[in-house]
């Protein structure tokens, strides 16, 4: 296919090719660590930064660039929101006129917004905790008049953060929907990469002139190749919503720096280039390696070295006489996790991160406010049994732990690096004996930090343990709930029953750390009576304080997962979509009951929505839907019955 062609002036900016002796000159490889828009605007992702620490240790000279908080603060200023509305105006059909009428008064205040965000003060607070400095927009005129606030400076920060975030997601309303349809604060046009089974819609809009957006990118792009001369980028590709930036700037590469060799992996390629055959995505990199990436790194290195042929890469996809090879020379090379570096996020723009407020989840609100070091006790999941999990890949089913003083040793050298004491541990599910180790060493060590991580409602999360882990520093869990259902969750190999994550979910809670449940419906032969029966545990669970924050997500079949490999024995069966080459990961799937599952989101989303904001308890389940729905068969007294021996 031909690349694209930049506009004349765009492509006068960028005259300057390096041929490939500028960047070798008889030296070592030099590799620049790529984060691609948009993955996580508060925090960097922590996936260059594992590789950085790893390749550093082994000699190697490499540089690490997050794209997404660069882009996002490149867009999110004067100067861009200018030209922003300048081309506006020549739309026949404008959205958000309202915005554009005001463009002055957002103008004169967007660069004050973000660098509040960025670093927020009480003395810039006491300005934008005051509505009436903003614009009217569509989002801050609708704010909720009913919100309490804390007392104090931290009532004010909080409120000024609410106020700015809705300003900051107006202006992104805008752009989305008159400057750049594929823009999102948290992905980049994710609708052409999921489920995209052919590289057909990649290939058309990869053709497209760029927007004025993907133009900034590329001045990004060119900035970061000129400051850092690779040889070999690697973008990490996280999520569907990160692969079209990816090949964006992958493209401009390709066209400017032709001799830089570029590679890709991630989250992206592990769970959906398993099967790739369609060489033309080589037209945008030179390789794509799976699961952990030191290993095929550091091969792949060997090889632009000259130092072993293409035949000795490991867990690689290349372009070879036409046609894709995976090369993966067994048996690989293995870095155990206890024996891997502290990730190494030195390079990073830590001063660029922003921090949202979301009020209405307050998982969600951790996710998006506060700046986290990113960490993994383990490697995997050490129960790995879940029937609707990856449990077939290496990131779920290869475990792989370490010592509690190795970890503690990590996070030092990482707050010394960052200057963040707060610890976000990205575990699958982190072992409890391993929870209990770390935080008596923490405790040992007199590390006092903020810290939360992901769990599974095993009864070893006791009043004891939930205490120590409490005086450690521990403030939030998260687990999988997903169906408050017995029979499902046995369906499921969860290992765990209702009862039990109600017990787990109230010591955590009485000893001060917040418990987020992730909940999941349309679970394979999961009948009206089973979801309307969930979501009365779920009100239970919020009304006993078992959980204090929750997420409902529909049930999509994977391939990996034993269901998606073994569909007879879950009674669904499997209708698509058609392979065409490219990504496979998701399933479409009959179930044979003829449930209907999706006209629950809607009421499912209502009422939780109402639970997050202690409203609705009293409220019948009916309220919440449209339609006729089952009277629950549970009693309204059976969370509380299965509290009475820890109250």
């Amino acid at each position: 296919m031909a690349f694209f062609i930049p506009s004349k002036s765009i492509t006068n900016k960028f005259p300057k090719i390096y041929p490939q002796e500028h960047y070798l000159c008889g030296m070592s490889q030099k590799v620049l660590l790529v984060i691609p828009p948009f993955t996580q605007l508060n925090t960097p992702y922590p996936a260059t930064a594992y590789l950085k620490g790893f390749l550093e240790s082994k000699g190697l000279d490499v540089a690490q660039a997050d794209l997404s908080i660069e882009l996002f603060t490149a867009i999110f200023n004067k100067q861009f929101l200018t030209e922003s509305f300048s081309e506006s105006k020549e739309l026949e059909e404008l959205e958000f006129n309202k915005i554009l009428v005001q463009q002055t008064d957002y103008l004169e205040i967007v660069d004050e917004v973000i660098a509040f965000l960025q670093s927020p003060s009480i003395e810039i607070a006491q300005v934008l905790s005051n509505l009436s400095y903003f614009p009217k927009g569509h989002r801050t005129t609708k704010v909720n008049k009913e919100i309490v606030w804390a007392k104090g400076e931290d009532g004010i920060i909080d409120r000024a953060k609410h106020y700015s975030t809705l300003f900051v997601e107006e202006l992104g309303d805008f752009i989305r929907a008159n400057v750049d349809e594929f823009f999102s604060f948290t992905r980049y046009a994710e609708q052409i990469a999921t489920s995209a089974s052919s590289f057909d819609g990649l290939a058309d809009s990869l053709e497209y002139e760029p927007t004025i957006i993907e133009h900034t990118l590329f001045d990004l792009v060119e900035e970061k190749m000129e400051e850092h001369k690779p040889t070999l980028v690697c973008f990490t590709v996280p999520f569907p919503g990160n692969l079209f930036a990816t090949l964006r700037a992958s493209q401009f590469i390709k066209q400017f720096y032709p001799a830089t060799k570029i590679a890709m992996g991630g989250g992206y390629c592990n769970t959906e280039l398993r099967s790739l055959s369609d060489t033309r995505i080589f037209d945008f990199v030179d390789y794509i390696t799976l699961d952990d990436g030191e290993g095929p790194l550091l091969k792949l290195i060997e090889h632009l070295e000259g130092t072993i042929s293409d035949q000795e890469l490991e867990r690689t996809f290349i372009k070879k006489n036409g046609e894709v090879v995976y090369a993966n020379k067994i048996p690989n090379t293995i870095f155990h996790h206890s024996k891997l570096p502290a990730p190494n996020y030195v390079g990073l723009p830590f001063s660029k991160y922003i921090s949202f407020l979301d009020i209405i989840n307050p998982m969600h609100r951790m996710w998006t406010d506060d700046k986290w070091n990113k960490l993994t006790i383990s490697h995997g999941c050490y129960w790995k049994q879940c029937s609707f999990c990856d449990v077939t890949l290496d990131y779920i089913g290869n475990y792989q732990n370490t010592t509690a003083e190795d970890l503690v040793n990590k996070m030092e050298v990482i707050i010394a690096q960052t200057g963040i004491k707060g610890f976000h541990f990205v575990d699958e599910a982190a072992p409890p004996k391993m929870l209990r180790a770390l935080s008596q060493k923490l405790i040992d060590r007199k590390l006092d930090i903020p810290w939360w991580t992901n769990i599974r409602f095993e009864k070893t999360f006791d009043h004891d343990l939930c205490e120590l882990m409490a005086k450690a520093g521990c403030i939030a869990v998260t687990g999988g709930l997903e169906v408050a259902s017995d029979r499902l969750l046995e369906k499921m190999k969860k290992g765990v029953d209702i009862g039990q994550v109600a017990r787990v979910g109230k010591h955590f809670a009485n000893n001060g750390i917040m418990v987020h449940a992730y909940l999941m419906y349309g679970f394979p032969t999961q009948t009206e009576q089973e979801t309307i029966d969930s979501l009365e545990i779920v009100r239970q669970l919020f009304e006993n304080n078992s959980i204090q924050s929750a997420f409902w997500h529909q049930f999509t079949t994977t391939i990996h997962s034993p269901i998606g490999q073994n569909p007879d024995e879950f009674g669904i069966k499997i209708t698509g979509p058609e392979f065409a080459g490219f990504a496979q990961n998701d399933l479409w799937h009959e179930d044979p009951t003829g449930a209907d599952h999706t006209k629950y989101t809607k009421g499912l989303n209502l009422a939780l929505h109402n639970y997050l904001n202690g409203a609705g308890m009293n409220l019948p389940l009916q309220d919440w839907f449209e339609f006729k729905i089952p009277k629950t068969s549970h009693s309204s007294n059976k969370i509380k019955e299965v509290l009475k021996a820890i109250n």
